[in-house]
């Protein structure tokens, strides 16, 4: 059993599995195509991904990539936070260029739902943080592409300040938003 919730975009959603826990611990279905499927959710992830940041403060995105290869990616963090950001990018949309942002933590035991035509980033929200993502599409380095996280036209809220956080150098010379050509259309 899970819970779904649509956010403020509401092509992305928060999922939250259900925890079972005593003395010993707990247990979780992070992932079920059966429950999904029952959920209205139907998605073939092919690739699983695991990031390591061991600062506060550590953005990585905002990314996404090109069609034929774009990815839906459905996120989780097992230890630490993140607070993670998805942006419409699909022309069109009556929603293109606004972002929606969402606080995942191994705590709360949420993920959030990132579909196709949206880029996406998060930052860490405290060291040691690891997020695990899986996606429909396997990463594909010719179809990448980068906005940047600070672009004035998304004006995205990040709950860190700008002098803590820590790029890579290729999200660091990211384009702008009005910059990126993202192929996608509503």
């Amino acid at each position: 059993m899970l819970e779904v919730r649509r956010l403020a975009i509401p092509d992305v959603l928060e999922i939250k599995p259900r925890k079972f826990g005593d003395a010993r611990g707990f247990f979780s279905e992070t992932w079920s195509t059966e429950a999904m499927k029952s959920a209205g959710l139907d998605f073939d992830f092919v690739q699983d991904n695991h990031s390591f940041s061991a600062a506060r403060g550590v953005l990585r995105g905002l990314h996404f990539q090109l069609p034929p290869v774009a990815q839906d990616k459905l996120v989780r963090v097992s230890r630490g936070s993140i607070y993670d950001v998805a942006v419409d990018i699909r022309r069109g949309s009556p929603t293109y260029g606004q972002w929606v942002g969402l606080t995942l933590s191994a705590e709360i035991w949420n993920q959030i739902l990132v579909p196709k035509g949206f880029a996406h980033g998060f930052v860490t929200l405290e060291k040691d943080t690891e997020v695990q993502y899986k996606v429909t599409a396997p990463y594909s380095p010719a179809h990448e592409r980068a906005i940047r996280f600070d672009d004035p036209d998304l004006a995205i809220d990040w709950p860190v300040e700008p002098e803590d956080i820590l790029l890579s150098p290729k999200d660091a010379e990211a384009p702008s938003f009005a910059d990126t050509q993202s192929g996608f259309t509503y």
